[in-house]
């Protein structure tokens, strides 16, 4: 074979190279004898099959590895002819061409790339993004504890001997009959109910409403035609209910809610729950701002500071990523006007080309830096994270866990996470 190997840059080879037919059929009898010894064909023994059989059954599959093989071949000498180490590899080869020629050669030329070699400076002291802190208003911590307080729905004993009605939790005993006999699952003690949530049968709230602690009353319902047990779908039933207890909606932070709301502390109180609500809301200020305005400011900063040359195949997989994002909101009509347009594909590609290397550039030279100032990110806190995640989301943590998984999204996770924590030592930002 003929093979020219030269470095374009820091970060990618181009390689031409003629392989000649001589080699491709070199390789196809070299494969040919390794199966020949494996195969087991009808009317040979094993390991006794002639190699001519071999070529005859498997002729066009062992024509693809043989010249896989040949490309293998060139990538080899390429790393001997220019001292690359394999893991200095980034990706598998692009090719500009692969002409195929009457005589049985190829024409092959590609281009190879590799890790980039950044050259990261001892400190970034002197990077500076001025911002204001962000403050908290009295107004924005009412807001958010009755919030929390509406969120959560805490209740607690009425004082008085009055009347139930809406917006109390009723805590009472029933027993459920239809036809006069009471129904599989239709008693419970100590039941406990928000009067006007609709959480249970209609009309059945409405007629607690007026009820006393330690009256009985009957309350006659009918199950939904929909009913999921279809033994009482459609049916007339009579709930004996006994009120034993009336609590009303705390809708103000008191001592007992502070107790309640931090679990974890003796010492709780209104004044330590105002804190955290204060410390919570500053934080998620932080968040934003940081989200915002200084993680892209710093990223620019960062980006502007650094040259480095990139992995072309790498820039040209951002490429296409960015592409397909594009195409999946475009209608079809707009989709029909690329259909086989490879002018139209090209311009499309050339104008996301410049964000694709700014996303490229700052995932090596993030990554670099996280190494250089050894920010990393145990599986443990990964998991914390995506638990916390799908807790306030509420949504199942496994089920998320397993979607992460097998969509290989942990790695991306992951990678966002070290951005982050960098970021924000290098902004000097708690979090």
């Amino acid at each position: 074979m003929d093979i020219t190997a030269v470095k374009k840059d820091t970060a990618n080879i181009s390689i031409s190279a003629k392989i000649d037919s001589a080699t491709i059929e070199k390789n196809i009898n070299k494969i040919a004898k390794q199966l020949a010894k494996t195969q087991q064909i009808d009317g040979f023994r094993k390991g006794k099959v002639p190699v001519k059989i071999i070529k005859k059954i498997y002729g066009e599959k062992l024509k693809q590895e043989a010249e896989s093989d040949a490309i293998a071949e060139i990538i080899e000498y390429a790393k001997r002819e220019l001292d690359i180490k394999g893991e200095d590899i980034i990706g598998d080869p692009i090719f500009e061409k692969y002409e195929k020629n009457s005589d049985g050669s190829i024409n092959v030329v590609m281009t190879l790339s590799l890790k980039p070699t950044i050259n990261i400076e001892e400190e970034h002291s002197d990077i500076s993004i001025d911002y204001e802190e962000p403050t908290v208003e009295e107004k924005e911590i009412d807001e958010k504890i009755e919030e929390i307080l509406k969120d959560n729905l805490y209740f607690k004993d009425i004082k008085e001997d009055r009347a139930l009605q809406n917006g109390d939790q009723a805590e009472f005993d029933f027993v459920g009959k239809v036809d006069g006999a009471e129904f599989e699952g239709g008693s419970a003690k100590n039941f406990k109910l928000v009067i006007g949530s609709g959480n249970f049968i209609d009309g059945f709230e409405e007629q607690m409403v007026g009820m006393k602690r330690g009256e009985t009353k009957d309350i006659n319902v009918k199950f939904p035609e929909d009913y999921h047990s279809k033994e009482l779908a459609g049916k007339d039933a009579v709930f004996t209910v006994t009120l034993h207890n009336i609590q009303e909606e705390i809708k103000e932070l008191d001592e007992e809610i502070a107790k309640r709301l931090l679990p974890n502390d003796e010492n709780a109180t209104v004044e330590k729950v105002k804190e955290q609500v204060k410390e919570y809301i500053k934080s998620d200020k932080i968040v934003q701002l940081y989200t915002e305005e200084l993680k892209p400011k710093l990223v620019e900063i960062l980006l502007e500071r650094y040259e480095f040359d990139l992995p072309k195949n790498i820039v040209e997989q951002e490429i296409d990523e960015q592409v397909n994002q594009k195409a999946q909101m475009m209608s079809e009509d707009e989709l029909a006007e690329y259909k086989d347009n490879s002018e139209k594909i090209n311009e499309l590609r050339e104008s996301v080309r410049e964000d694709a290397i700014n996303s490229v550039k700052a995932t090596f030279l993030i990554d670099a830096l996280a190494k250089r100032e050894n920010i990393t990110v145990s599986d443990q806190e990964l998991t914390q994270i995506i638990y916390r995640e799908a807790v306030l989301a509420n949504r199942n943590v496994d089920e998320v866990m397993k979607y992460y998984k097998e969509n290989n999204l942990l790695p991306a996770i992951k990678m966002s996470l070290i951005e982050d924590k960098l970021f924000y030592k290098m902004l000097g930002l708690n979090g």
